[in-house]
């Protein structure tokens, strides 16, 4: 397993390549939004352009994103062009997000990698993630991030279970990945390349490329590819 296999780093993030080899184990992203960002050269301090709009810290905005009447962005954080804040939005440190993402209204964003087009469009939690090219969370759709006992989240792939050596982790999304509604995604899940995860339910582990996760009972999953 490795990041070439569920997302390509866009043009929009070049600069920030040294930090996330394609070889390197998807999760191991997530430690390299923090010092991609240190080492990034942040040009002057942003004023906020309204009376609701908090910024505080290292910050870059593409001219082209339009603030909304009220929000918090607390740096570091980078935003490429044509990326959307909307109302109410909480980036609250180490995120970065490429062109054309929505960072939605009432969703709160941290230590997170988006890519280039990239939708969390609604009452969304992102954090400790990394979301590939086209990823979209339906409204309400949560990127879980510590365990309920907060000790190491193991991803748990097919052939055994992988200590990560992080306490917290959040999701792995693969390009044009899917996740309905009011859907969690537990801790370490990971969702590979156009697969899909079906509103109101938990998924946790490791769903193939182009597959279904459906909810059949109440402890039970059924995959189906599509």
């Amino acid at each position: 397993m490795k990041a070439s296999d569920y997302f390509t780093l866009p043009e929009s993030l070049a600069h920030f390549r040294p930090f996330f080899l394609p070889d390197a184990l998807p999760w191991e992203w997530v430690r390299q939004i923090g010092p991609a960002l240190a080492a990034h050269r942040f040009g002057p301090a942003l004023r906020h352009s309204s009376a609701g709009v908090t910024i505080e810290g290292p910050v870059h905005i593409d001219p082209s994103v339009k603030l909304p009447g009220h929000a918090t962005i607390i740096g570091p954080v980078w935003i490429g062009a044509g990326t959307q804040i909307r109302p109410g939005a909480f980036i609250r440190g180490n995120v970065i997000a490429g062109e054309g993402c929505i960072l939605g209204n009432s969703s709160e964003f941290k230590n997170c990698l988006l890519m280039d087009g990239v939708q969390a469009a609604h009452f969304n939690y992102v954090g400790d993630s990394v979301l590939g090219n086209r990823a979209h969370l339906g409204a309400g759709a949560i990127c879980s991030n510590l365990r309920l006992d907060q000790k190491e989240v193991v991803v748990h792939l097919p052939q055994g279970p992988v200590a990560t050596g992080l306490r917290k982790l959040g999701a792995i999304l693969g390009d044009g990945a899917e996740v309905g509604c009011n859907a969690v995604l537990n801790p370490g899940a990971i969702l590979g390349p156009r697969s899909l995860v079906m509103p109101a339910i938990a998924f946790g582990g490791v769903l193939a490329p182009a597959t279904i996760a459906r909810f059949r009972q109440a402890v039970s999953f059924v995959s189906r590819r599509f």
